[in-house]
């Protein structure tokens, strides 16, 4: 069964390739030829993976799914939210050249807004939206923990080197992908995911 996954970023789709075993034919942006970025205008992470979805199964025809991710801190009340991703060009208006300075920038922005606030209490949050054989199907997925005050870790990626999930003592980039996969916002709604479609192709 091919299935499209809507996204470019080479990290998380290996992250869920893994997930999704390989019963699944699945493919990237890049596979099915698009290689433009499709717009994310919404104001929350459902509304943003449903529209990539559609967009999606709309023009290219096949069955797909879409995510959206965000980082919610307490302290800064649910910031940065639906605009985790894209946190420091919404914030500097500055736009980044690479992954890994709009990465870089990211946290320190979430730093420097956290320095003042005890509070540093934070949850990942990853919602998928599938369109398989017409139906659209939501799935969610959530890890609570804290953002530390200095990077750990090489592995991952975005906020991965900030945040300590409840239970652990260190950050998702100090990790390797088998043990984030056991516990992530992601893992956790991919899950779900893999589950819904072995039972649809069993």
């Amino acid at each position: 069964m091919k299935l499209v996954f809507a996204t470019n970023n080479f990290n998380k789709f290996r992250e869920v390739k893994e997930l999704i075993g390989p019963g699944i034919d699945l493919m990237n942006l890049k596979d099915i030829g698009c290689n433009s970025d499709i717009p994310e205008p919404y104001q929350t992470i459902e509304e943003n993976a449903r529209e990539k979805a559609r967009v999606i199964n709309k023009q290219y025809g096949y069955d797909c799914f879409a995510d959206d991710t965000a980082l919610e801190t307490e302290g800064l009340r649910g910031r940065p939210g639906v605009y985790s991703a894209r946190y420091a060009s919404i914030t500097t208006g500055k736009k980044f050249c690479t992954a890994e300075q709009n990465n870089e920038a990211n946290i320190n922005i979430l730093f420097d807004q956290l320095k003042n606030v005890n509070n540093r209490k934070a949850r990942f949050r990853t919602v998928i939206c599938l369109i398989f054989k017409g139906k659209e199907i939501m799935f969610e997925g959530m890890v609570n923990g804290l953002i530390i005050k200095e990077k750990r870790g090489n592995e991952g990626f975005g906020y991965d080197p900030v945040f300590i999930p409840d239970g652990y003592n260190k950050t998702f980039a100090q990790m390797n992908l088998s043990e984030k996969n056991k516990i992530s916002h992601r893992a956790k709604a991919f899950n779900m995911l893999a589950d819904y479609l072995l039972k649809q192709c069993s």
